[in-house]
């Protein structure tokens, strides 16, 4: 039976294509590998929003072109963001790829493979509702972006945005929760433009409220928002639908004026402040987590310091920070010279991260002795691990809950990330030693 192996690096939406390509070639009769040097079929799913995460993908394709001399019959697969319209350039980098596909494209991998195999591909791409999915999951409701940031290849590479019908993610929440998942994430690369494109038209508030009937399902979360789609509706049925968790991911990426403009995001420092307030306003306890990008083409030091003020204010849970990377293809690759050193942006990249650690620590610190329901969605180490509805990553001790249980927890210990917590360290467990 032939075998195959999908490596993936970057975003939940890569993981969740990713998981979704999987069960196509299982449906072929191929066998999952482990190893990447085993696998007669091998799918690399590339990111390239960063340059860290691209080199990654290229260096390994380097060592897949080797491997495929003294092994000529493996098939290998190149899909995600690394491919976009025109790759022809791609084949000549890397003329070992027998197959190129862009995001969300399974068929051209499925029909080569098949072609390669021998295998039937009959049935293979229909309904790809993962099997066997995790306790917490990942479900992309809209694909493509329209924002066109100017530092930004997405919309470049997964193309204009595409909802997915509310009738359809029902259904496939509905099986998903049948398998055993407990907690959904919706996806998009801007979740909050979804339904826009649909007729009748909805929003993903109307989306938050048909998933929220799906019985079974515990949690609901969201990635990830754009300061601009973040509506009022979508604010308050965070805080009234009781399955949605209090988190919200809206990034910044600059604290100062002049920068966001360049990077046309949309809005002004201001208008981003009144939506971080407003949404702390209405929905009590919430955390909040945001991106953040240093050193953009003609950052000047003031207005670096104005995201370091930003970061200050607002106090975030965590933050998601990088030092700018030209992205070929983007518009600051064409109009917007890279004139920041690459030492200043790691300086300005380790004042963020020390700035957010010592954060992250007063924030952690103070939820020693309080309570919170953890649902274990895994295991690290030997150690049970779980999510708080903030989505503070919890290790737990003190009992023997399962996977996909959610346990009443007390957090005796905290770090810049992550909570050590106790089931025995809970008001209702120390009243009961004391009756005993």
């Amino acid at each position: 039976m032939p075998s195959y192996h999908v490596w993936t690096v970057g975003c939940q939406m890569n993981v969740a294509d990713s998981q979704r390509l999987d069960l196509s070639l299982e449906r072929m009769g191929l066998a999952r590998e482990e190893k990447i040097e085993n696998a007669d079929v091998v799918i690399v799913n590339t990111c390239v929003v960063r340059q860290a995460a691209e080199d990654t993908a290229t260096g390994l394709l380097g060592r897949l072109g080797k491997q495929k001399f003294e092994a000529p019959d493996r098939v290998i697969a190149v899909m995600g963001c690394m491919v976009g319209p025109d790759h022809a350039d791609l084949k000549r980098r890397f003329p070992q790829v027998d197959v190129w596909a862009r995001p969300q494209e399974f068929q051209p991998i499925v029909e080569t493979v098949g072609a390669r195999t021998g295998l039937s591909t009959e049935g293979c791409l229909a309904n790809l509702t993962p099997q066997k999915p995790n306790v917490a999951t990942f479900v992309p409701i809209v694909h493509g972006c329209d924002k066109f940031c100017t530092f930004c290849i997405i919309p470049y590479r997964r193309g204009r945005e595409m909802s997915r019908p509310v009738s359809e993610l029902v259904d496939e929440l509905t099986r998903l929760v049948d398998r055993g998942v407990k907690e959904v994430t919706l996806l998009g690369q801007n979740v909050d433009s979804y339904g826009h494109d649909l007729r009748p038209r909805v929003d993903l508030a109307d989306l938050m409220e048909q998933v929220h009937e799906v019985s079974g399902l515990e949690r609901i979360r969201f990635l990830t928002s754009h300061p601009n789609d973040m509506s009022r509706r979508i604010i308050r049925a965070i805080a009234d639908l009781p399955k949605v968790c209090e988190n919200v991911n809206l990034p910044f990426q600059a604290g100062d004026d002049r920068i966001l403009a360049e990077m046309r995001r949309g809005y002004t420092r201001g208008q981003f402040l009144d939506r971080i307030d407003e949404i702390r306003a209405t929905i009590p306890r919430v955390t909040l987590t945001t991106d953040l990008i240093v050193g953009f083409p003609g950052e000047t030091e003031a207005e670096f310091q104005q995201s370091v003020r930003l970061l200050e204010r607002v106090r975030f849970d965590k933050v998601h920070s990088a030092a700018y990377s030209e992205r070929k293809g983007t518009f600051a690759s064409r109009r917007i010279p890279d004139s920041v050193t690459r030492d200043e942006k790691k300086r300005r990249l380790h004042t963020v991260n020390d700035l957010q650690t010592r954060i992250q620590t007063e924030i952690n610190a103070d939820l020693v002795g309080q309570e919170f329901d953890i649902l274990v969605d895994g295991e690290t180490r030997g150690r049970l691990r779980g999510r708080t509805r903030g989505d503070k990553l919890v290790y737990v001790t003190g009992g023997g809950p399962a996977l996909g249980d959610t346990v009443r927890t007390g957090i005796t210990g905290a770090s810049p990330w992550s909570l050590e917590g106790d089931l025995r360290a809970t008001q209702t467990q120390k009243e009961l030693v004391e009756i005993k």
